[in-house]
């Protein structure tokens, strides 16, 4: 059984259990991230959880990347400034953004700390910076069973609890637009429809913090591991809405004129099994 080592400490993997029935994925979420920086062809990029740069090498754009202990084995082809710190320290930097030039960030990748907590804390600081046609994604949002969403990790791929964050944000942010995305191995989940001013979650964030600090067993609900909500990457990226994002971004569009491009969004229908 492998094993990881945890303060000095040899810790077994168990084996993992069955996996939910869902939908299968018509592609993972590395590919599916290459196609959005292909039709967004975003002016900017941000990736929390760097490690071996897998995911920072599909972008083409000026970007930057943030992992205490990122290793990086595969080549960048971006113009890249990278961060050896926790999202917290980098977030809490007066400079954090200058790479950008005064440039908003079009696209993010939340990757970090598989713990529901530290998910909100870095949406909350990503949404402050990001433009309002932007997009953020949370990665490992769809666990494909209880023991794989446990905060203490005992198997090896690993989602943690992060998926909490559907319901924090159904909740407290209403306005948000939230597309779950059947890829393997274990989702990813796009928001649109961001406010860079909004302040709900900063008035909130201790209550909300509260309500994560669950211990394991996770209880995860079975609609969310069977990913009934969740849509097609390849009916995601085929929408007709990403142009005119694009054009809508170089001015200061408004919630009324971004609108029918959310509505459209929010339209996707689920992957079908």
């Amino acid at each position: 059984m492998p094993e990881q080592t945890v303060g000095g400490a040899r810790k077994a993997w168990r084996e993992p259990d069955p996996f939910a029935d869902f939908p299968t994925p018509a592609m993972n979420a590395r590919a599916m991230f290459a196609g959005l920086h292909r039709v967004f062809r975003p002016r900017t990029y941000t990736e929390i959880g760097v490690s071996r740069g897998g995911s920072l090498a599909r972008s083409r754009t000026k970007s930057i990347g943030v992992d205490p202990a990122f290793a990086i084995t595969t080549e960048l082809n971006c113009d890249v400034r990278l961060f050896r710190e926790t999202s917290d320290d980098f977030f809490a930097r007066p400079d954090a953004f200058a790479h950008f030039d005064g440039v908003s960030v079009d696209f993010a990748y939340i990757d970090g700390m598989h713990l529901a907590e530290f998910a909100l804390r870095d949406f909350m600081n990503m949404e402050k910076r990001m433009a309002r046609t932007g997009v953020v994604a949370l990665d490992d949002m769809l666990p494909r069973n209880p023991l794989e969403a446990a905060r203490d990790r005992r198997t090896g791929p690993w989602a943690g609890d992060v998926y909490k964050l559907h319901q924090v944000l159904e909740t407290y942010r209403p306005d948000l637009i939230l597309v779950p995305v059947n890829v393997h191995p274990t989702g990813t989940y796009l928001v649109f429809g961001l406010d860079p001013d909004s302040t709900v979650l900063d008035e909130h964030y201790d209550e909300i913090e509260a309500t994560l600090l669950t211990p394991d067993p996770q209880v995860v609900d079975q609609e969310w591991l069977e990913r009934r909500s969740a849509v097609d990457p390849e009916a995601l990226l085929e929408l007709d809405v990403w142009e005119s994002l694009i054009e809508l971004r170089e001015g200061d569009p408004s919630r009324d004129e971004l609108a029918p491009l959310w509505k459209r969004i929010a339209s996707l229908e689920p992957a079908s099994r």
